[in-house]
């Protein structure tokens, strides 16, 4: 029997409650999820990509160890598509929200096609509890001293509190 394996990639800045729902039902689906960080350099994330690897496995490990899910997270500065081929994957993941994912996922799911016919990509919609989260906002929330525990799992708001208090301004 071939092993199913699956990449699921984005930028995890940080990871939120609406990630864990998609890699959850990933993890129903393959043998092995392979989560793919995107590193940019023109993008200057909130987190290093050593810090979303940490976050990513503490949160994950969990979820893919109850469906018998082999976990792997990496990081890629090309192609998805690259980082599937090297991953070994034959599917995208990919977690859609609302129309307007749908509409860029579909674009983007045409585009690795056409570049790898063998992957075939499979798009999860997000569970209603978290389908309004958005790493960006959680972000922008968390920097404004606002409580983002609703949207993320317990170890993310820590690191979150920890970013927050080292960018605050040290009175004197």
């Amino acid at each position: 029997m071939t092993r199913r394996v699956a990449l699921y990639t984005g930028s995890f800045d940080p990871v939120t409650n609406g990630h864990l729902d998609v890699i959850r039902h990933a993890c129903r689906l393959a043998d092995e999820l392979v989560i793919g960080i995107g590193v940019h350099p023109g993008k200057a994330p909130l987190f290093s990509a050593d810090e979303r690897m940490a976050m990513l496995q503490t949160v994950c490990a969990p979820v893919a160890a109850a469906e018998n899910c082999v976990l792997k997270v990496i990081t890629f500065d090309d192609l998805a598509v690259w980082a599937a081929q090297r991953a070994g994957a034959s599917l995208f993941i990919r977690g859609l929200r609302d129309g307007t994912d749908l509409d860029y996922e579909m674009q983007m799911a045409g585009m690795n096609s056409g570049m790898a016919p063998d992957v075939q990509t499979i798009f999860l919609p997000a569970s209603p509890s978290v389908r309004h989260v958005t790493a960006t906002l959680v972000r922008q929330i968390a920097l404004m001293g606002g409580d983002v525990g609703q949207f993320v799992p317990p170890a993310v708001a820590t690191a979150l509190a920890g970013k927050v208090a080292a960018k605050a301004p040290q009175r004197s």
